[in-house]
């Protein structure tokens, strides 16, 4: 007993240690490539903070200020092309920074450079690792032609390079695969989704009970997740994302007051997996969605998000119920403690997230 007992504080307390850390935390860059006449036009959309990392006595505040920036653009395009390389046919070709602009609204730089070449190449080899100092960092590569978008990659870890055929479509096997994984990686990196989730289990019951609350939240989500991504309803971020939050708070204290009795979480899990629903497409639009297979790839990111969320299912449920058999007793204060660390924890984003998107 004593082993299934530290088994199950060990799982909920490293899922619920979460309270004081940024919900989507991932640092994140993105990189553009069009493909033109005479050359690849980049851009280049990262960080203050990674790209302040390099520069001595320079804060990321600092490279919002235009004459800040002006004075470290050569600094900053040369750690760049020394990052970044495109090869067209064997040779490698010239990079030149065209414009450096701020975006201080996303405390983001704006980075445009020029790769000229003689003649179009039939192919294209991208070494790409531009932040190697984090190994968390993940960078989104977008392949144009014209303005139709042919190709998505994502480098991270020790993926760092790509080839590319201009004007050879990506295969949709290869998009379901992508974006399948991403459904699965962005419930494991947002804890605010996985406290909901947990949130929803702590009440226990059947695994039919089980199945239809699951099932509730994802039909919901499902719904908003489509209408999101293909621009039919797009409800602010300042509206959607402390929401959120909030609906952690509610399944949390579902689950400390509510009577078993009255199994209320059918209905909270669809209307507040309508509202998860908008915060996953948020993340799915700025992936840039081939729109050669737009179907495909919102169809593989839900997948991935339902692998997610049934694994934290099958992890969390079956060691309750084991508890509630061996322990009824105990079990109800493992199942408060855990109700309390996931009101804690959604109220805390809650007031993060209305600070930090009212600043």
């Amino acid at each position: 007993m004593k082993r299934w007992l530290n088994i199950l504080l060990v799982t909920i307390g490293g899922l619920l240690a979460v309270p004081f850390a940024n919900a989507h935390d991932t640092p994140t860059s993105f990189l553009d490539l069009h493909a033109g006449v005479r050359g690849f036009d980049v851009v280049l959309t990262c960080s203050t903070t990674d790209l302040a990392h390099d520069l001595a006595s320079i804060e990321p505040e600092m490279l919002l200020q235009p004459a800040v920036l002006e004075f470290n653009k050569n600094a900053l395009s040369s750690t760049i092309l020394s990052r970044l390389t495109i090869t067209a046919e064997g040779k490698k070709l010239d990079g030149e920074l065209r414009k450096i602009e701020p975006l201080p609204e996303k405390r983001d730089l704006r980075m445009s450079f020029h790769f000229a070449f003689e003649s179009a190449p039939q192919k294209v080899h991208l070494q790409c690792q531009l932040f190697p100092y984090d190994q968390r960092h993940r960078t989104f590569a977008n392949f144009y032609d014209g303005a139709r978008l042919e190709q998505q990659e994502i480098f991270e870890g020790t993926r760092s390079s790509t080839d590319y055929l201009p004007g050879a479509r990506q295969k949709i096997g290869l998009v379901v695969r992508q974006f399948l994984y991403e459904g699965v990686h962005h419930i494991f990196i947002g804890p605010d989704h996985i406290l909901f989730v947990i949130g929803l289990l702590l009440l226990g019951g059947t695994v039919k009970q089980l199945l239809k609350v699951v099932t509730a939240f994802t039909a919901a989500h499902s719904i908003t997740l489509a209408l999101a991504t293909f621009g039919v309803v797009t409800p602010p971020a300042s509206l959607v994302e402390p929401t959120i939050a909030l609906s952690i708070v509610f399944v949390g204290v579902t689950a400390l007051f509510v009577n078993t009795s009255r199994d209320p979480r059918l209905p909270i899990a669809f209307c507040f997996g309508l509202v998860h629903g908008f915060g996953f497409a948020s993340a799915l639009q700025e992936m840039m969605l081939p729109r050669h297979a737009l179907g495909w790839s919102l169809f593989a990111f839900n997948g991935g998000v339902e692998i997610g969320q049934a694994c934290i299912v099958m992890l969390v449920a079956p060691l309750l119920a084991l508890l509630r058999q061996r322990s009824p007793a105990l079990a109800q204060r493992v199942i408060a403690t855990g109700a309390l660390c996931v009101i804690t924890a959604g109220g805390f984003w809650f007031f993060q997230r209305v600070i930090a998107l009212s600043a």
